[in-house]
């Protein structure tokens, strides 16, 4: 089955940390650029960051950068996003998505379900 499954998240106290899965079934996950993705209640959807599969670079969103970071198992086929210094905004439902060129032109291949985070004391 393709597809791609979130894992990881949960409720955490305002500067926890929290680190989300996106885990590739029938596919590898390497040939495709990989976004992550958040929204909030009565919030739109906004792009947490997003690496490009042409050149590997990462973007972050500014509300994030310097606190989460994104990493890459290829033997797992898994991206992940390590969540440092939450903050209660941070609060939302995340999604990863795969397309080959996801950020440059936003198109993608792949969503998957999303993973809660919840962060409150």
């Amino acid at each position: 089955q393709v597809q791609l499954v979130e894992s990881g998240g949960g409720l955490v106290q305002p500067g926890g940390s929290l680190r989300l899965s996106c885990a590739a079934s029938g596919f590898t996950l390497d040939y495709y650029g990989v976004g992550w993705f958040r929204q909030a209640p009565g919030e739109e959807r906004e792009a947490v960051s997003c690496t490009s599969f042409s050149d590997g670079t990462t973007w972050y969103a500014d509300s994030v950068k310097g606190r989460f970071t994104v990493s890459r198992d290829n033997a797992k086929n898994t991206v992940y996003l390590q969540m440092n210094s939450l903050k209660t905004e941070d609060t939302a439902v995340y999604a990863c998505a795969a397309g080959v060129k996801i950020c440059e032109l936003g198109s993608y291949e792949y969503w998957g379900q999303g993973t809660q985070v919840t962060v409150s004391s």
